[in-house]
């Protein structure tokens, strides 16, 4: 799963001044019992209306499979808010090196 990549390296993406932000279609409720049980150092914010998932492309199309669910996507912006990559997520257990990887080509 990403959410556990991420918090596997997120000292590593905080030393290197990166914010990580999760965000999901579950209710808050259920983002806090997934954060805490995941023991995730980041936030896990919940877009219950989908109207950030529309935003930045992760909703799934009525006809799709699992349209009810967001697509596992992905974003490193800047700080200027600028995205600099996406990423569909293909491998869960080695997301976070990957994106940890582009940051600090990023940053280069």
């Amino acid at each position: 799963m990403e959410a556990d990549g991420l918090r596997d390296q997120a000292k590593q993406f905080d030393d290197a001044g990166a914010k990580i932000l999760g965000i999901s279609y579950d209710s808050p409720e259920d983002n806090n019992a997934f954060h805490q049980d995941r023991c995730l150092p980041f936030p896990l914010l919940s877009d219950s209306d989908r109207s950030i998932g529309a935003a930045y492309g992760a909703q799934r199309g009525p006809d799709e499979a699992f349209a009810d669910f967001p697509k596992r996507v992905s974003y490193l912006i800047d700080p200027d808010g600028v995205i600099l990559k996406a990423y569909e997520v293909d491998d869960p257990a080695g997301h976070g090196a990957e994106v940890y990887a582009d940051l600090q080509a990023a940053l280069r």
